[in-house]
């Protein structure tokens, strides 16, 4: 076990991102123990669990300013859900590159969608010679239409370069709370060293404007030899960004096996990866920690073992008033929704909430219930409120 000065918790050593996800890390995981923590899981009911409507492989969700949401599906659907689950069809969705981790992403509203009806959603398409990635696009979404339709699709950011493989797209979206800025996570395609090379995108966060164009005012616009859409680098696979109650920018990656991170993002950051890592490589060989190269950005939190983390929140809403501040991630392998507390001494896993299914996303809905979307065939959408 490597020495760790960081908040540590355990969880089911299961290190597969999805059933079907990254070979490398169920090889890894197949056959190890199950381990428990002082804290966790949490053996007692905090919340009422009511099911609204359930899918095949959803990744991401998000809420349409009348309470209704979209959801994605992995092999290339876009549903509106109406708020007692109904389930209509979006047309025109783009073809998608599905397999392994790849497919439909994330989605989510312009900052201005009560205006203009724009959404950008996140999918992963195919290259040449059995290559592919991640691309980011804007379209119209009329949410009001008998058949709501996407129009005017515009791609606005490729994953670049396109590389063999089918793991680690990571393609979150994310808005800075002004509106001003698009964020994307770039994941390192299971390749390593290109989460260090400042000229290509892959293993990092990009910062936009929301029509595509970088700012100036970007940490290496006018660096040589870099590209200038980069705002941090050094990350793995990002399936989770948030923004907290201070306007700080957050992230949650999955480390190699073991070593998932909680990132507290800075202009400028590396944060290390494939150089260091609180996790080892899934042959067992060992990775530096943070702490041996001090010029790179240290986790905030780490688990060890993995818990998988998959969406990301912090929690402002009335209805759990005690968790104000808290963020929220859902666990794959742990199958858990994480709560993660914060203080002058830092953050740490606070409680651990059995949930029976791996926890692909998590969503804080408008009157303040925490929603999540399970995994996988029949992933169900749940809508977690105060116990009665």
């Amino acid at each position: 076990m490597k020495n760790l000065g960081l908040s540590i918790s355990s969880a089911i050593i299961l290190v597969a991102c999805s059933n079907s996800e990254d070979a490398q890390a169920t090889r890894a995981g197949a056959g190890e123990a199950e381990t428990t923590s002082t804290i966790s899981p949490v053996d007692r009911e905090p919340f009422k669990t009511s099911e609204i409507a359930s899918f095949d492989e959803p990744w991401a969700m998000t809420f349409l300013p009348d309470g209704r949401m979209l959801v994605t599906e992995k092999a290339g659907k876009l549903f509106i859900i109406g708020t007692e689950g109904s389930k209509t069809e979006v047309n025109n969705v783009p073809e998608v590159d599905y397999g392994g981790q790849g497919g439909f992403g994330d989605v989510v509203l312009a900052p201005d969608f009560a205006t203009s009806g724009n959404v950008y959603l996140s999918w992963v398409e195919p290259g040449e010679n059995d290559t592919r990635g991640a691309v980011v696009a804007m379209a119209r979404l009329d949410a009001t239409a008998t058949e709501p339709t996407l129009e005017n699709m515009k791609i606005i950011w490729n994953q670049n370069p396109k590389v063999t493989g089918k793991g680690h797209y990571s393609h979150r979206i994310v808005f800075s709370p002004d509106g001003e800025y698009l964020f994307i996570g770039s994941g390192d395609r299971q390749k390593f060293d290109p989460a260090q090379d400042m000229t290509g995108n892959l293993g990092k966060i990009v910062r936009l404007y929301p029509d595509g164009r970088v700012p100036k005012d970007n940490p290496f616009y006018d660096k040589e030899g870099s590209l200038p859409e980069i705002w941090s680098l050094g990350h793995r696979n990002i399936l989770g960004m948030a923004f907290d109650s201070e306007g700080r920018l957050w992230n949650q990656e999955m480390g190699p096996r073991d070593g998932d991170e909680l990132n507290l993002v800075q202009r400028g950051g590396n944060y290390g990866y494939p150089i260091v890592s609180e996790g080892v490589h899934y042959d067992g060989k060992d990775i530096p920690n943070h702490d041996t190269r001090p010029e790179f950005a240290a986790p905030k939190v780490a688990w060890v073992p993995t818990i998988a983390p998959s969406g990301l929140i912090f929690y402002s809403g009335e209805m759990f008033p005690g968790w104000n501040g808290s963020a929220f991630i859902g666990g794959l392998a742990s199958e858990a929704l994480i709560r993660v507390s914060f203080d002058d001494a830092g953050a740490k896993e606070a409680e651990r909430f059995a949930m029976g299914r791996r926890i692909r996303e998590v969503e804080q809905g408008p009157e303040g219930a925490i929603w999540v979307l399970e995994d996988g065939e029949g992933g169900r959408l749940l809508k977690l409120t105060p116990p009665e």
